[in-house]
């Protein structure tokens, strides 16, 4: 019970500093959508589908070999975080090289509404943030290795507080400056462009540099110690998972590409609409990010325990319970989280809203993702990294072969649905692979019957009672308190402890 103790310390300061940045994040979405039509937020969306493409590219799964080597016997942990980073440096410089001379190339291609000018700077803002970024992960990654979760806090923080405020700043302080003839004026009029989306990709570019620069303390702690072998032996477990990562973006982020290539201009609305309906099931996302970042360093530091299985396995159950239990509180309160997309107007709003049918579509998607996460360690240990890719590319096919044939008569509920049918597909998967490979006695009867209760819950909330605030909630606790009652026994151990 000590060690879920202390697993579950780590991930609630994860966790809190996760949804904490999160919901700053989210608090610009009402923001967005107020100032920006449905086909603007749409570059937004297409953009950042775009980049979340190509990131894991210069990344090259090397967070997650940094913790398989840092935790083999006898490594040496600081030649593993120099080659790693070293790696990811060469890989981004190579991409900076290559992709910015390309970036009016690029923009030809995009096919957005916006100027082919205003398109190649917001490519070129977008090589920038990639590569800042990739700087950064090995460098977090290490903050994470180190038990600092307070200070993988902070940083988060900083990022978010600074793309936060620099988006206030671009979007309201200076037309507010302008507006009322404050001072500066008339240096700002030169330069500045009301409602301008490029000004949203230059705060995230603030953001990242800032945030590199307060990881300075772990980047002074490189030794450029080369080592060819290590290299090798490293790339070869992280193509795997450099695989597997990128057909994990394309299950997120290629549906959102495809709606704006395979509509009709007269839908390309579309994009937008969906694009901000994601944005209120990206808290069950959050969770699912903040249980990653504990679990994983976690994970690999307690493989060697003699019951490490029967951990993996409890923590598992609790994690079930914890997204299902989102799952219903977020679908009961549909009513509420959709005031932050109702737009600059009526008909604004009424687009926006449209599209909340989605939204438990896409919320238990997410659960199959983080199940998914959680199953996914059997192979990282064992490492055996080619299932990952076997899996997570079968998830991709079905997303990018559905999503072509459904797309164009169903638009983006399509998507949603293909979501949910990628990342339920891939969690069956690895946990029959991975009991066949490295059995972990996980309690199926039971997870599956907390599954199979907010299901049939979320669907009479939200269809047969029609997303009744408080019909949803009388649900939600009832839920709740049924969970309480079967795991009284287990929680009483653990307040014990």
């Amino acid at each position: 019970m000590s060690t879920i103790k202390k697993f579950a310390g780590q991930t609630a300061i994860y966790g809190l500093s996760t949804v904490f940045s999160r919901v700053l994040n989210f608090i610009l979405t009402p923001l967005f959508v107020y100032v920006y039509p449905t086909k603007v937020y749409g570059i937004f969306t297409y953009m950042y589908s775009l980049a979340s493409l190509i990131s894991p590219l210069l990344a090259f799964g090397m967070e997650t070999t940094f913790f398989r080597y840092l935790n083999k016997a006898n490594a040496d942990k600081e030649k593993v975080y120099s080659n790693t980073f070293f790696t990811i440096a060469f890989i981004a410089a190579l991409f900076l090289l290559f992709s910015l001379p390309l970036s009016h190339y690029f923009a030809s291609l995009m096919g957005n509404d916006a100027s082919a000018a205003d398109q190649e700077r917001f490519i070129q803002y977008f090589i920038y943030i990639i590569v800042v970024d990739a700087l950064a992960v090995i460098p977090f990654a290490k903050v994470r290795a180190d038990g600092r979760p307070v200070r993988f806090g902070c940083l988060k923080l900083i990022n978010i507080f600074t793309f936060v405020g620099s988006n206030l700043f671009f979007l309201f302080v200076v037309p507010h400056i302008i507006k009322s003839n404050g001072y500066g004026t008339s240096w700002l009029i030169q330069w500045y462009r009301p409602a301008w989306i490029g000004y949203v990709f230059i705060s995230n570019l603030i953001a990242s540099i800032i945030t590199l620069l307060f990881l300075l303390p772990e980047l002074l702690q490189l030794q450029f110690r080369f080592d060819g072998s290590l290299v090798k032996n490293m790339l070869l477990y992280s193509f795997p998972v450099l695989v597997a990562n990128i057909s994990f973006i394309i299950n997120e982020n290629i549906d959102k590409i495809f709606l704006k290539n395979l509509l009709p201009a007269s839908q390309q609305q579309d994009v937008g609409i969906y694009g901000a309906c994601c944005k209120i099931a990206i808290f069950l996302s959050i969770a699912v990010q903040a249980f990653r970042l504990g679990a994983e360093p976690f994970f690999f530091s307690h493989a060697k325990n003699k019951n490490s299985g029967e951990t993996y396995a409890r923590i598992m159950t609790y994690f079930v319970i914890a997204v299902t239990l989102m799952f219903v509180a977020l679908s009961a309160n549909i009513e509420i989280l959709k005031g932050f997309i109702k737009g600059k107007d009526a008909i604004q709003r009424e687009l926006y809203w449209s599209g909340l049918q989605v939204v438990p579509i896409l919320l238990f998607g997410y659960v199959s993702l983080g199940i998914y996460m959680n199953l996914s360690i059997w192979y990282k240990l064992s490492d055996q990294t080619r299932f990952g890719l076997y899996i997570s590319g079968v998830g991709a096919i079905l997303t990018i072969v559905l999503n072509l044939l459904f797309i164009p008569k169903y638009s983006y509920v399509a998507s949603a649905w293909i979501s949910l049918i990628a990342y339920a597909t891939m969690m069956v998967l690895s946990y029959i692979l991975g009991q066949k490979n490295y059995p972990i006695p996980y309690h199926l009867k039971k997870n599956v019957a907390y599954l199979l209760a907010s299901v049939v819950i979320v669907y009479l909330s939200f269809s047969v009672f029609h997303r009744n605030l408080i019909i949803g909630n009388l649900f939600l606790i009832l839920f709740a308190a049924v969970a309480l009652y079967n795991e009284r026994k287990e929680l009483l151990l653990l307040i014990k402890k």
